[in-house]
């Protein structure tokens, strides 16, 4: 076993395993919390923060 062939195992290997996490991330028991966290952005109070540093110096 020489250099080449460990450095095809592991692009085998490397290749199986972002295969294994895009089935995992498309999966439909997964949908429900990456949906929620692509809208969490958008989840935002309708007013912004006051900052009290501002408040108080004024």
């Amino acid at each position: 076993m020489d250099l080449h062939d460990i450095r095809a195992m592991f692009t085998v290997i490397m290749f199986v395993m972002f295969i294994g996490i895009v089935f995992w991330a498309w999966s439909n028991k997964r949908r429900n919390a990456f949906t929620e966290a692509a809208n969490l952005p958008l989840n935002e109070p309708e007013q912004p923060r006051v900052d009290n540093d501002k408040e108080a110096s004024q």
